[in-house]
């Protein structure tokens, strides 16, 4: 708790700057990563490549540990959004196929737009109109998308009854079965 009281929130301009000081830190290990490059995108759909698969892995076993030690402390606390589960459906589906057409998530489309790639420009610019469609079009999908699922502002454990740091374990699990599997499988390609 000390810590807590020591280190005041940031905001104002130093949060602005802390944003892209750390957005900037993300993209480079994006791309020192490997996956700001369309092949390594491409492949992982063609279950030639896995890099994404283990980049993703860790930074949610990471990040997912890390948030949970931070509450636990009472460093920091959830912001849990509101679950709808069309909407999460639909924009799932829709966010796959633009990855797949486009050869990159959002972050790793700006990364590669950020080191050069013409393509990973174009797709950006598909971002932001795509970002804006979205943006006039809310009005509509809050009325008519959102509603059909809502589950309101809940996770996991509420709706089971089984502790986070189960959950977290669980994946934690299913992480080390996926890398074991991962590491055999391409093993036995490269030989």
């Amino acid at each position: 708790m000390l810590l807590a009281a020591v280190t005041p929130p940031v905001t104002g301009p130093a949060a602005l700057v802390a944003a892209v000081v750390l957005g900037a830190v993300f993209g480079v290990l994006l791309h020192r990563g490997g996956v700001a490059s369309y092949d390594v995108i491409v492949n992982q759909f063609r279950f030639r490549d896995f890099t994404v698969l283990k980049i993703m892995f860790t930074a949610i076993i990471v990040g997912g540990l890390g948030v949970l030690a931070l509450n636990s402390a009472g460093l920091a606390n959830y912001h849990i959004k509101a679950t709808n589960l069309l909407g999460v459906v639909l924009g799932a589906g829709i966010f796959g196929v633009g990855m797949v057409l486009y050869g990159y998530c959002p972050g790793t489309g700006i990364a590669a737009a950020a080191s050069g790639s013409l393509h990973g420009l174009v797709g950006l610019a598909g971002l932001l109109v795509g970002g804006t469609l979205y943006a006039f079009s809310y009005p509509w999908i809050a009325q008519t998308i959102l509603p059909v699922g809502a589950l309101g502002k809940v996770r996991l454990p509420d709706v089971t009854g089984i502790p986070a740091p189960v959950w977290f374990g669980l994946l934690v699990a299913i992480a080390a079965v996926v890398f074991t599997l991962i590491e055999k499988a391409e093993r036995r390609a490269a030989k």
